[in-house]
């Protein structure tokens, strides 16, 4: 299954809408039912553990997440990650669409700072997110 998968429009206004304002953080990302097309699913401003609460334990999701965290010197710093949350309970056919639907979405986003692929909530850590930085 080597079909492209399409970015809809909206992905990208509502990325710009994260970019731009400071009280949107989080946009999810879904497939669409046929899995050929990327689509908003949810945004809003969140936590990190309503993000994480937010994440379906049995299906993928592609989350663009303004982070938030200090530096060793204490100042304040947002980096823009992008997360690819393919939990293990996925199914192989939606993981696979996913991956290339990840890629697509980062082709058309300008200003993704770090990626991140996570199978379990472990490794969406604030702690361990921010630690990619350094």
């Amino acid at each position: 299954m080597s079909s492209e998968i399409a970015v809809d429009g909206s992905c990208i206004s509502a990325f710009q809408e994260l970019k731009g304002k400071r009280d949107v953080n989080t946009v999810i990302y879904r497939l669409s039912s046929t899995l050929d097309a990327v689509v908003p699913e949810s945004q809003g401003n969140l936590t990190h553990d309503e993000l994480l609460q937010s994440l379906p334990a049995d299906e993928p999701r592609i989350i663009v997440y303004d982070l938030a965290f200090a530096t060793a010197v204490g100042a304040r710093m947002n980096e823009v990650a992008m997360i690819s949350w393919l939990p293990e309970a996925s199914a192989p056919e939606h993981e696979a669409a996913y991956v290339r639907a990840s890629a697509a979405l980062r082709d058309a986003l300008d200003g993704i700072q770090v990626l991140v692929q996570a199978t379990d909530l472990s490794a969406l850590e604030h702690r361990k997110l921010v630690s990619r930085l350094n």
